[in-house]
């Protein structure tokens, strides 16, 4: 085949009349999680809760953390350890993941010194309100002759929203989802005057513009792919905007 794994996704849309600001503040409430966002642009607004760094630069370490292999919450303490070692030990999540890493390591080795590409966590689990992920810290010193916009333009888009190899994956995407994805797994953060940046992968986000809400989850599909789990896991995703608009209308 072309690729190792492509990130496919499904859009949620409709009529929207209310206040996309509350939308915002329930969401957060709903799904709190390291990069919280609300912009408004042109009649356009973007409201966020995302749980993953699409890349961060802070005095010189460059930061990828991908997220790869999701689960959801457990019913109660007994389900919730059970889902954790069910992802713990699906060889289809790990090898994913591992996958993941290793893409987010040849990202950051673009632009980082020779031999200082390292990955300080492996396969940590990290919990938000409706799902599980797996997760790793990818680290690197960034080269003297580069500056953060290298370092968004060698790691960008994510490969844990495109898929392996990114181009080809990229183009597959284009050829199978219905519409394009606007704002959706690309990036929201700010460069400062010191070198430095932080951004963040615009997912569990909600667009809003002209009467329409709209929102996209997916997930990794790779050659060993049950196609009822990749569904469930994209929809489990999408549980807190939907509860989130529902608290609003």
């Amino acid at each position: 085949g072309d690729i190792f794994q492509v990130v496919l996704s499904q859009r949620w849309e409709a009529a929207f009349r209310q206040d996309p600001f509350r939308v915002y503040r329930e969401l957060r409430k709903l799904n709190p999680s390291p990069y919280l966002f609300y912009l408004e642009m042109a009649g356009q607004a973007l409201a966020g809760s995302s749980p993953e760094v699409m890349v961060r630069l802070e005095q010189g370490k460059i930061t990828v953390r991908p997220i790869a292999g999701t689960r959801r919450r457990g019913r109660d303490l007994q389900d919730e350890i059970r889902m954790e070692r069910e992802m713990l030990q699906d060889p289809k999540e790990v090898a994913e993941h591992i996958m993941l890493v290793d893409l987010g390591r040849n990202d950051v080795g673009r632009v980082a010194e020779t031999g200082s590409v390292q990955v300080t966590e492996l396969m940590a689990v990290e919990k938000y309100s409706h799902v599980m992920h797996l997760v790793s810290n990818v680290e690197g010193r960034l080269k003297p002759h580069c500056d953060a916009l290298d370092v968004l333009k060698a790691t960008f888009p994510a490969g844990t929203l495109s898929g392996a190899p990114k181009i080809r994956a990229m183009e597959i995407i284009e050829e199978l989802e219905a519409g394009r994805r606007g704002p959706y797994g690309g990036a929201v953060g700010y460069f400062d005057f010191y070198g430095n940046m932080d951004t963040a992968i615009t997912i569990r986000s909600l667009a809003f513009a002209k009467g329409k809400v709209w929102f996209q989850s997916g997930g990794g599909i790779v050659l060993d792919s049950k196609p009822e789990l990749e569904y469930l896991e994209s929809s489990n995703k999408a549980k807190a905007m939907v509860e989130a608009l529902k608290r609003c209308c």
